[in-house]
């Protein structure tokens, strides 16, 4: 494995980017706070990675503690790549980099990829309290582990049970929240999103 490159600086931002700085890392760990990944989906959901870096990242990341690689028992018997907890604790870092990019996101480009569960930090930034949230767009479905302490904040698909709160909206909306343009309770208020189930969360977004 090659050596790692470094800045040379004693500077802890700068330590921090001899980790996480290389094209693609961030990315990669994006990916991974849904939970456990084959390398086949992390290659999907990242279009315009090449194969040979991907690989290179993930061994970079394995070296530095950042994640890990195990083979799922049977039936599954594939291999994946999960965060540990030193890579689990980039989620605020995340939410801190997407949340001082809104400005820059502006409308979607023609030759913008778009994944549904790309709006699930943003979504997490705007929403309060714990619970499971499941959302619904037509470019797909997605949930949230809001307040998560350890393990997946987000994950692809439905719920895996009766959410706490469910919300249907449209992909406009959604990236207009996670631009900073419209707040989540404005959106419940006028009718962009629609709010269901019983639990806490539900209640709250449509009481506000």
């Amino acid at each position: 494995m090659s050596r790692r490159r470094s800045y040379d600086q004693y500077c802890s931002a700068a330590r921090a980017l001899d980790l996480v700085g290389d094209r693609w890392t961030l990315l990669i760990v994006r990916e991974l706070l849904a939970g456990p990944r084959r390398y086949t989906d992390l290659h999907a959901d990242l279009p315009g990675v090449s194969t040979d870096v991907l690989a290179s990242r993930l061994k970079d990341m394995e070296r530095d503690g950042l994640a890990t690689r195990r083979r799922l028992p049977p039936p599954g018997a594939a291999y994946v790549y999960e965060l540990t907890s030193r890579g689990r604790e980039l989620l605020p870092v995340l939410q801190a980099l997407g949340k001082w990019g809104e400005a820059e996101l502006g409308e979607r480009r023609p030759t913008d990829a778009l994944r549904a569960h790309w709006f699930a930090l943003p979504l997490l930034r705007a929403l309060e309290g714990q619970g499971l949230v499941e959302v619904r767009l037509e470019e797909g479905d997605f949930h949230l582990h809001v307040g998560a302490a350890d393990g997946p904040v987000y994950g692809d698909g439905p719920a895996s049970r009766e959410p706490d709160a469910r919300l249907v909206l449209d992909a406009e909306t959604c990236a207009a929240v996670g631009r900073g343009e419209l707040d989540l309770t404005d959106a419940v208020r006028d009718g962009r999103v629609t709010v269901t189930g019983e639990g806490t969360l539900a209640k709250t977004l449509r009481e506000a």
